[in-house]
C-alpha cells in the first residue's frame, strides 16, 4: 500500500515528525482540513473516505479508506484493519482526529502504538458527545468539545471551535 498525493504520485515521508490526520466524510472532514495550519511543518498524512481536493491538502499524503458504521460490521472490520496497516506503516507520532468511526478506531488503535492522540468532537454535536467520541476519548491524551457545556472536569476540555 502507497500513500499518494492527490496529483497521484507516490511520495516518501519527509524528516521529522509525523501526524495522522483522520476523519470521516461531510462535517468531520472538513474540520479536520480547517486544522492544517495547526500542523505547521509536521510530515502530514491525511486518511479520509473521499479523495480530497489538492488544495485542502496542501500536496500531502493521503489515504482513502471505507466508511463504515456500527450497525455495518462487516464494514467495520474491513475499515480497522485497513487502518491498523496505514498506522503500521506510517507510524505517526500525533493522530488527530474530528471523527467518526475511522478516527476513533485510528486514535485508539495509535494510543496502544505508543503515539499521541487528539480527539475533536464534531461541532455538529451540541447537545451530547458522539459515540465515537465517548470512546476515543478514553485514549486521548487531549480529548476536545467545541461546545462549553460538554465539558467536564474529566474529559472533554472546550478550548474554542475549529469554525
Amino acid at each position: 500500500m502507497k500513500a499518494q498525493t492527490t496529483n497521484g504520485h507516490a511520495v516518501h515521508a519527509r524528516a521529522g515528525r509525523k501526524v495522522l490526520a483522520v476523519a470521516s466524510g461531510g462535517g468531520h472532514w472538513i474540520e479536520l482540513v480547517r486544522l492544517r495550519p495547526a500542523f505547521g511543518d509536521y510530515d502530514t498524512v491525511y486518511v479520509g473516505v473521499a479523495t480530497p481536493r489538492p488544495e485542502e491538502v496542501g500536496g500531502s499524503r493521503v489515504y482513502v479508506v471505507n466508511d463504515a458504521t456500527r450497525w455495518s460490521r462487516l464494514a467495520l472490520a474491513r475499515l480497522a484493519l485497513r487502518l491498523l496497516v496505514i498506522l503500521w506503516k506510517e507510524r505517526p507520532d500525533v493522530v488527530v482526529s474530528t471523527g467518526a468511526a475511522p478516527g476513533c478506531i485510528c486514535v485508539c488503535a495509535a494510543k496502544l502504538m505508543g503515539a499521541r492522540t487528539v480527539w475533536i468532537d464534531s461541532i455538529a454535536n451540541a447537545e451530547q458527545l458522539s459515540l465515537s467520541g465517548r470512546l476515543a476519548g478514553r485514549f486521548s491524551d487531549l480529548w476536545l468539545t467545541q461546545w462549553p457545556d460538554l465539558a467536564r472536569p474529566g474529559g472533554p476540555r472546550f478550548l474554542g471551535t475549529v469554525f
